[in-house]
């Protein structure tokens, strides 16, 4: 973050009060017609006008290399007089969601290791948040809008899923905090997320809002705790969740219930830091209130920072009004502020983390590897697929979006490896398998299956894969992802070699497609291969 002077809150205009609890999207990427999400990602003139005519205090961004990034990080703090925030969902890395840094795989691998071996797989979280905010700081990113503190004890999750670190509250208390506690050895902040626990959800609530039915008293004994580990961490920012939680408020959702956000969270659970709402443009609020709506109710309840807003003008209009008409008390923006400055002025180091010392993929490729490796999963009886010298078998490769599927190019691992033993790519997604029509040669069935925002419901692979598999001679088995059907995937394919890995990046691919052909230990790829 640059360093700047934060100005005193009393020299603030109320728009400009009302600016600095707003965050907004726009893309990574330095050009507009690169952006992914448009109706999302404001354009770069929009933003510049936002930065300078409303004081916005904060982007996030998604999308472009680490290298363009660590650019558009910096024209963004030149906009505007107040630094801003900027953040990332960077739950799984920089490299995550920015080409050319670190990607772990997901936080649920860990917790497949803290049940072997819980020192471990502490030691490994907690490298895991320091490196993932070295690199983000790196580019300019200084609020990492993670860890994830929900318990995913719901198999059929499908949003949370592997983003959890776990099925209990310890898994997820010992290994969340442990990399907060990697990351604050960096001026970068951090976030629990999503108060008060979508772990136990079998919907979406990028689409719907989900309710969670149970008691206090199991709320208390599940859902909480990791919520109470990471404040007593010192976790600087907790993100609400768009849930209905009858046993608190059976008329609100938790991001605009005034007895989750401020009674159990400020009040109960002591909380002094930023509450940030998850996204306001998502399904589970949206269908709640209209947008200006919300935006107020989601003040009054206890934010103090709106996190993507479907229209930020009728955003601040709304609450400008609400002052106005004394519905909202100005004095209340202002303890809002007080405690965004109280986070940016934590961010105004001196520390410099220049790009592309702090981007070191070749130093934190073993740490991904050990992780990958220590998480995998394969097969007791495990014999090796034959290879042809001509294409005479098929690798056929099974997406849950091919929109969506940036972890495969035409030399990703996947592709590459079983090509150079015969196997011919046929890449579908996932919904395509019942009009799919294969030859019957030799086949590896490779799956590219989790929890992913707005996919509605978790896909089981093993209904898709019934529907091919007596037809087809299949030789292997690979999946990535998800791991809540691989147990029942190998009592049915008992004399199939089958793997699984919690990543999906070309480094786990590697290390699965090494595995199918050979029985050497898996060897830390080429840099080139990884980045």
């Amino acid at each position: 973050m640059t360093t700047g002077t934060l100005p005193e809150i009393s020299d603030l205009s109320l728009q400009q009060l009302i600016g600095q609890m707003i965050v907004v999207r726009t893309s990574g990427h330095l050009f507009d017609h690169e952006r992914s999400y448009p109706q999302w990602e404001t354009d770069q003139q929009t933003l510049q006008r936002w930065l300078q005519d409303y004081a916005i205090g904060g982007v996030i961004l998604l999308g472009g290399s680490a290298a363009e990034v660590s650019l558009k990080t910096a024209q963004l703090q030149s906009w505007t007089d107040i630094p801003l925030l900027i953040a990332a969902d960077i739950e799984e890395g920089v490299g995550q969601r920015f080409s050319g840094a670190t990607w772990f795989p997901p936080p649920m691998a860990l917790g497949e290791i803290w049940r072997k071996d819980k020192k471990q797989a502490i030691a490994l979280a907690e490298e895991m948040g320091s490196v993932t905010a070295q690199e983000a700081l790196g580019i300019g990113i200084n609020w990492v809008l993670a860890p994830v503190m929900d318990v995913n004890n719901n198999p059929e999750n499908p949003v949370i899923n592997v983003r959890a670190f776990g099925e209990t509250p310890e898994q997820v208390t010992e290994l969340g905090t442990a990399f907060m506690r990697g990351a604050q050895k960096h001026p970068a902040l951090t976030t629990a997320k999503h108060f008060p626990g979508h772990g136990d959800t079998a919907a979406d609530s990028h689409i719907n809002l989900p309710i969670i039915p149970h008691k206090v008293e199991r709320l208390q004994q599940i859902e909480i705790p990791p919520f109470q580990g990471a404040i007593a961490a010192g976790v600087d920012t907790v993100m609400t969740a768009h849930l209905m939680i009858p046993a608190w408020d059976d008329k609100q959702p938790a991001t605009l219930s005034t007895n989750i956000l401020t009674g159990q969270l400020r009040n109960k659970l002591n909380f002094q830091g930023l509450i940030v709402t998850d996204a306001l443009m998502m399904g589970g609020v949206t269908s709640f209130a209209d947008p200006a709506e919300v935006a107020v109710r989601a003040i009054e309840a206890g934010a103090d920072i709106l996190l993507m807003p479907p229209d930020v003008e009728l955003a601040i209009a709304a609450i400008e009004t609400a002052v106005k008409t004394g519905r909202l008390k100005e004095e209340r923006l202002r303890r809002s502020v007080a405690r965004i400055f109280q986070a940016k002025q934590k961010l105004n180091s001196s520390i410099t983390y220049n790009f592309p010392s702090a981007i070191a993929p070749t130093q934190t490729a073993p740490l991904v590897q050990q992780i990958l490796t220590q998480s995998q999963q394969q097969s007791p009886e495990r014999p090796l697929l034959p290879s042809f010298s001509e294409p005479q078998a098929q690798n056929l490769i099974v997406v849950d979006s091919l929109l969506k599927s940036d972890f495969l190019t035409l030399n990703s691992p996947a592709i590459a490896i079983p090509q150079s033993h015969g196997y011919q790519p046929i890449i579908i997604d996932i919904h395509q398998i019942k009009a799919l029509n294969l030859h019957n040669k030799p086949t590896l069935a490779q799956f590219f299956t989790r929890g992913n925002p707005f996919a509605g419901v978790l896909t089981n692979p093993l209904d898709q894969l019934e529907q091919i598999a007596s037809n087809i001679n299949l030789v292997g088995l690979a999946f990535y992802g998800s791991p809540y059907f691989f147990e029942e995937l190998m009592k049915i394919y008992v004399r199939v070699p089958c793997h699984f890995s919690y990543g999906q990046m070309p480094l786990a691919q590697q290390q699965v497609c090494q595995s199918l052909w050979s029985t050497k230990p898996n060897q830390p790829p080429e840099a080139s291969e990884f980045t």
